[in-house]
């Protein structure tokens, strides 16, 4: 059967960081963002503050910050290999997160077939971010459809990877599901659960080998 891979990244493809965290780390606002992080995990912040928040912190943000904070952020293992094995098998994979797109794109020389991230401006920052392109947890399951749409496939068809609050409503609607180093939030409703570093061994939970 054909099946739609859809991996979350913050936590899940990087283990215990965010693309947020990563990039703040190269300009060392390791503190700052912190402080954002437990905002919005509180629920003082929507996803749109936090992103308008972290643009004003980013403000000497240049594209060599973004490439050395993707490269040197916390990955698990085996992503390319389980990528490979997914288009391999003639299904497909892409990544949905909340975070800026400049970074989650990357993930296309990877070999994701797609990749959505919130849209912020180009960098370095000229522009303010526009609310409206930051995405929410709910716009993961409106991409997923699109998603489908586009791949001739139905939600029937998905396999959702995730780790946090922001993948709950996506779980709710696919029938199989894979919580990697998740909290409650997922962990309690997901198909399968996997803590640890290789994607490799999250993937193999559902029976596959790579």
């Amino acid at each position: 059967m054909t099946r739609l891979h859809l991996f979350d990244l913050d936590g899940t493809l990087i283990h215990g960081s965010a693309a947020a965290i990563e990039i703040s780390r190269q300009l060392g606002l390791e503190r700052e963002i912190a402080a954002l992080e437990r905002a919005f995990a509180g629920g003082e912040l929507t996803t749109a503050q936090f992103a308008e928040r972290a643009c004003a912190l980013w403000e000497a943000l240049t594209e060599e910050h973004v490439a050395a904070a993707f490269e040197g952020a916390p990955w698990l293992a085996g992503i390319r290999e389980v990528w490979a094995d997914i288009r391999a098998r003639g299904e497909r994979c892409a990544v949905i997160s909340l975070s800026p797109g400049f970074f989650v794109s990357r993930l296309l020389e990877w070999g994701a077939d797609a990749t959505y991230g919130s849209t912020w401006p180009a960098v370095p920052f000229r522009e303010p971010v526009d609310p409206a392109g930051i995405l929410t947890p709910a716009a993961k399951v409106r991409i997923a459809d699109e998603l489908c749409t586009k791949f001739g496939l139905t939600r029937d068809h998905c396999v959702a990877y995730g780790d946090s609050l922001s993948d709950a409503e996506l779980f709710t609607v696919v029938p199989v599901s894979v919580a990697v180093n998740a909290d409650h939030h997922v962990s309690e409703i997901a198909s399968h659960a996997y803590a640890g570093r290789d994607l490799r061994e999250a993937y193999e939970l559902m029976g596959n080998r790579t």
